[in-house]
């Protein structure tokens, strides 16, 4: 019987003649062809990223949607402009070439905080977790080469391949200790390795897996789709001499069914996003975590930025007990600590390259825009980017439309540049990416999707089109390195000019690319009724989908992600304040539960009085037009509910006091002193109107004879 633990088995001499290295002479002669293989550097290297073989290429997709893409627009337009009619004189195009006043350099100087800039001191604080971390005693953060890290000899080959020479710091630290399975929280910067310190240890427990079981035995979660496909491109290169090593990519905006098919063959590895991985376990036939080995999390902290708390909660829900977690993250947040205690068990903290070292060749700068010139800031960009920063470059806009919109500007300005948002399809994503690496583009216009994870080797220059969250903490870090440049004047005014004459062209190209899109979304709609029709008994016969949440909670969480982005400061409840509070409303709701019945209605009484007060203070706040007194369906329950009482009592045979319509002159109308009167006063006129009946009652029979009780039931006072 087939044990249903995880076990890894020995390998045996049939399968693979690399398996067995327990031979010292083999070692040696491995560790001298490293070696000297090392030393060549002019050998090739192949590159471990390769973004244009996962989907279509963008070219197929447009001739497939009928539309054209954001650069034939651009250039059909720059066209146009260089019609002979519409162009200008070359002999001016010279002049504003030669144009003295826009070659004044750009000036840089020490940055020196404004009022408004205040850098408050912060005192650092924070649980003490050492007692929840295990002890990480003779760990090393240096290794002379791969061969110390005890691989095996095709993983050895693929670094080889790859110029992958000298393991870095956090490879050195994370690879030995996960060979033994120990839960591992690993920090270190974007580019540091991370990728490869969990790649390799689990690529060479793979080796031993038992290959007599297909299973899914590793999965590996990120935040972004660009980041999914950039690890699976890596374990594809690492294990390209391991040809039994399944590797499947799960992500959206790439075919369901065909990730679906991945998914039944049982790969060895899944690199998915949450959202995607939770569908197909959900929805997908014969797919489950059963035999999971290892849970990996890479860029943890971006993952709960990004709002996936919960999904990574449902995915540990199903993720069995007996596993290897290893989680890293460039930044320890507390909702990091928090996921660290959920999710590994005794693990082994190891930080390597803290993001408070600052690198040596790294050079930070501030371009100051005041208050009444924000206007300039598109302005302020062009002018770095055609003179300073020319090439190699990433700016991240804060939104997508930003983002779209200074594509434009710089294809019409003449500008190299690509986009990278949500509102792209998946395609032109990965072909963004795939041009800005093989650099046949200068400048990635980037939202946050590129803000983490992805190692794009050559970036020259980053620029931040908007002002960082942490900016006050980031110009603390940076101390008195931090440079302040000024831009030319006479350079902002004269692409503030050209940005007014290019505003007809961008209106021109955006209203084009709604129309393609209202045409697009006719279509599709064309093509679903069509299939509904064609296909109707099948479509009806499939399933439901479901997700682990209803739509209403999907919506509080969205909302509570959208305040968040909105910098609200609210503090977020600890478990411990929340169980407090807890226990002091339980308390409160006993001692109200034994008090006396009079005082009990009394306390009730006043509470409601207050929620009427407060909504009816909230009501005039908001509308002050609005006249002081009950509302009109209050009136119109309170009208009903006498006109029952009186006909009730009427049919019993009881004496109904009608009001008879008062003198204008003498006394107010009741409805007015009905109005102006309070609840309480209502109800002790009521009490002492009926009493003086009853006493005009007793008065006309006379004393003679037994007296009835005179007891009545007083829920009629009650407030309601």
């Amino acid at each position: 019987m087939v044990d249903s633990d995880f076990a890894f088995e020995p390998p045996s001499d049939e399968e693979y003649d690399y398996e067995d290295l327990n031979s010292d002479e083999e070692k040696d002669d491995e560790n001298s062809d490293v070696e000297e293989k090392g030393k060549n550097h002019n050998k090739k290297t192949q590159s471990p990223w390769d973004f244009s073989s996962y989907t279509e290429s963008v070219a197929e997709e447009h001739a497939r949607r009928s539309t054209t893409s954001i650069d034939d627009k651009i250039s059909k337009f720059i066209q146009q402009q260089r019609n002979p009619s519409d162009s200008i004189p070359e002999e001016e195009e010279e002049m504003d070439e030669d144009d003295p006043t826009d070659s004044e350099p750009d000036r840089q100087e020490d940055f020196k905080p404004e009022e408004e800039d205040e850098i408050p001191t912060t005192a650092s604080g924070g649980g003490d977790n050492k007692q929840f971390f295990a002890k990480a005693d003779g760990v090393s953060f240096h290794a002379n080469s791969f061969m110390d890290l005890h691989l095996s000899r095709p993983l050895l080959r693929a670094c080889e391949a790859l110029g992958y020479n000298k393991p870095t710091p956090i490879q050195a630290a994370c690879i030995p200790l996960a060979l033994t399975g120990r839960d591992i929280c690993g920090s270190a910067i974007t580019g540091s390795g991370k990728t490869a310190a969990f790649a390799l240890p689990t690529l060479e427990r793979l080796l031993f897996r038992p290959k007599h079981r297909p299973a899914i035995r590793v999965l590996i979660l990120t935040p972004t789709r660009e980041l999914a496909v950039q690890i699976h491109s890596m374990i594809g290169k690492l294990a390209q001499f391991i040809p039994d090593i399944r590797c499947c990519l799960v992500l959206g905006g790439l075919s369901t069914k065909a990730q679906e098919a991945a998914l039944r063959s049982l790969p060895d590895i899944v690199v998915a996003t949450p959202g995607r991985m939770i569908d197909h376990l959900r929805n997908s036939m014969s797919v489950d975590l059963d035999d999971l080995a290892v849970l990996i999390l890479d860029e943890a902290d971006r993952l709960l930025e990004l709002g996936f708390d919960a999904e990574i909660r449902e995915l540990v829900r199903v993720c069995p007990k007996r596993r290897q977690t290893m989680l890293f993250s460039a930044t320890m947040t507390e909702q990091v600590d928090e996921l660290i205690k959920l999710l590994l068990n005794k693990p082994l903290r190891l930080s390597a390259d803290p993001t408070t070292k600052r690198p040596a060749t790294l050079t930070e700068e501030v371009v100051r825009i005041r208050r009444m010139r924000e206007g300039n800031q598109e302005a302020v960009l062009l002018a770095l980017c055609s003179k300073t920063f020319t090439s190699k470059v990433i700016i991240f806009s804060g939104t997508k439309q930003a983002a779209h919109r200074l594509k434009i500007l710089f294809g019409l300005a003449g500008f190299k540049a690509a986009e990278l948002h949500g509102n792209l399809t998946q395609a032109q994503r990965l072909d963004a990416l795939e041009l800005f690496r093989r650099q046949e583009v200068d400048f990635l216009i980037a939202t946050n999707v590129a803000a983490r994870g992805l190692d794009i080797i050559g970036v020259k220059t980053v620029i931040n089109y908007e002002c960082p969250p942490m900016f006050i903490e980031w110009v603390k870090r940076a101390g008195s390195k931090l440079k302040s440049r000024i831009v030319a004047e006479q350079s902002i005014n004269k692409w503030c000019e050209m940005i007014e004459k290019m505003e007809d062209q961008v209106a021109s190209i955006l209203r084009e690319e709604r129309e393609e899109m209202a045409l697009r979304k006719a279509e599709m709609e064309a093509d679903k009724a069509e299939n509904l029709i064609t296909h109707r008994d099948e479509i009806f016969s499939r399933p439901k989908r479901t997700w682990f949440v209803t739509e209403k909670e999907k919506k509080l969480v969205a909302n509570a992600g959208k305040e968040k982005e909105k910098g609200s400061k609210k503090k977020v409840m600890s478990a411990e304040e929340a169980e407090e509070r807890k226990q002091k409303a339980k308390k409160k709701r006993d001692y109200e539960k034994n008090l006396p019945r009079k005082k009990r209605r009394k306390l009730e009484a006043s509470r409601e009085m207050l929620e009427d007060e407060a909504e009816n203070g909230g009501n005039a706040r908001n509308n002050n037009k609005e006249k002081p007194g009950i509302s009109l369906v209050d009136l119109a329950y309170r009208r009903a509910k006498a006109a029952k009482g009186a006909k009730k009592a009427a049919d019993n045979g009881k004496v109904v006091r009608t009001n008879k319509k008062p003198n204008n002159k003498s006394k107010p109308s009741s409805s007015s002193t009905h109005l102006n009167k309070s609840r309480p006063e209502e109800m002790k006129e009521l009490f002492q109107s009926e009493m003086s009946e009853k006493k005009q009652k007793r008065s006309a029979h006379g004393g003679g004879g037994k007296k009835s009780s005179s007891f009545k039931s007083k829920s009629r006072y009650k407030r309601r």
